[in-house]
């Protein structure tokens, strides 16, 4: 898809503190030169709220129009309610691919340094495919059936490569449990064989899931992408995000394909963390994640200068303990943040 140099995204600011995290962030984008038209919609509790309805049809037409969205975080009780509206997105707009980058960022407290892991999590099938059912009247038992498909593999490892290919990245680990779920995870597994052998530039290994939640807490510099299904991926995502300091510096892409097949489709940029109702309204929210989104999505969209200078001033802000976040460590609040990123921008 070709943008204009304005184009219109959807903003859902989120829950909680979805709304201050937002607005520090169209800050810094206008600050770093994006040119975007906000169409601003709702949705998760906030919308029930207002409108019933965790999911109004006013914000899958503007998802629909424009195809792309910048997302606070949603929130969504366990065990109850409505169903996860994140989830909901994915599977309606077959936002198939979700891009998890995360890198050592200097001053973010770590146990680690040198991280530079790019995971890549199916994003539609397994478990999460939601085919699940009580197995007896009493419901004292329920059953989940993962599904996993050959054309949700291929396609989700072919993005791996591609996007490896397009970076510059050297190494794909195809993550799995196939020496016991043998049919599901041996079709993923087999699939991923097949295509790498269409990139011979490219190295390949497979890891089975266990081991790689052991090596990524040991060694994680030995991983550069990673490709895997929906439920690991929604767990090894969270690990590597704790490895260069947690949720709150992790940005997150879900991306899908064009309904006549190839292409780009519709694209979400997300927070990943949660919506924090113990600080709302406190004003010490971290925007970091939602702003470090907000620069993939400036790269989807053809805007990749001002991506670049966002990314290099958040990194000045937080490498300073007087501009960092209180909860990594430093002393200031959403404000104060905001307006160092945006000061190392003018001064970049």
């Amino acid at each position: 898809m070709t943008f204009s140099a304005r184009p219109t995204v959807t903003l859902i600011e989120g829950d909680g503190i979805g709304p201050e995290i937002a607005a520090a962030t169209l800050e810094v984008i206008a600050a770093a030169g994006g040119t975007i038209d906000w169409d601003r919609q709702l949705a998760g509790q906030t919308a029930a709220d207002k409108v019933g309805d965790p999911l109004p049809a006013a914000t899958v037409a503007s998802l629909t129009a424009h195809q792309v969205a910048l997302k606070g975080p949603l929130g969504t009780p366990i065990g109850a309610g409505f169903r996860s509206v994140n989830v909901a997105l994915r599977q309606q707009f077959d936002l198939y691919a979700n891009v998890r980058p995360v890198r050592t960022i200097a001053g973010v407290p770590s146990r680690y340094t040198g991280v530079d892991i790019v995971l890549v999590r199916e994003n539609t099938e397994d478990l999460y495919a939601g085919v699940e059912h009580y197995v007896d009247p009493r419901r004292t038992a329920a059953e989940s059936i993962a599904i996993i498909t050959r054309y949700g593999s291929e396609r989700i490892i072919v993005y791996a490569f591609e996007y490896a290919r397009r970076h510059g990245r050297k190494k794909v680990t195809l993550v799995h449990k196939a020496n016991i779920l043998k049919l599901s995870n041996g079709l993923f597994l087999d699939t991923g064989r097949e295509i790498a052998k269409r990139y011979p530039d490219i190295t390949f290994d497979d890891m089975i899931v266990d081991a790689t939640a052991m090596k990524l807490v040991v060694a994680p510099e030995r991983f550069d992408v990673i490709v895997t299904m929906n439920l690991f991926g929604d767990i090894l995502s969270d690990l590597t995000a704790g490895l260069v300091g947690g949720l709150g510096v992790a940005p997150a892409a879900n991306l899908g394909a064009a309904p006549e097949g190839g292409g780009a489709g519709c694209a979400l940029f997300e927070a990943v963390h949660g919506t924090a109702p113990d600080i709302v309204g406190k004003g010490i929210a971290n925007p970091t994640g939602l702003m470090l989104s907000a620069a993939m999505l400036l790269d989807h969209v053809g805007q990749g200068a001002a991506a670049a200078r966002m990314r290099a001033a958040i990194d000045v802000a937080l490498a300073d303990a007087t501009t960092r976040t209180r909860d990594l460590g430093g002393q200031a609040d959403t404000r104060g943040y905001t307006d160092a990123v945006i000061r190392a921008i003018g001064k970049a």
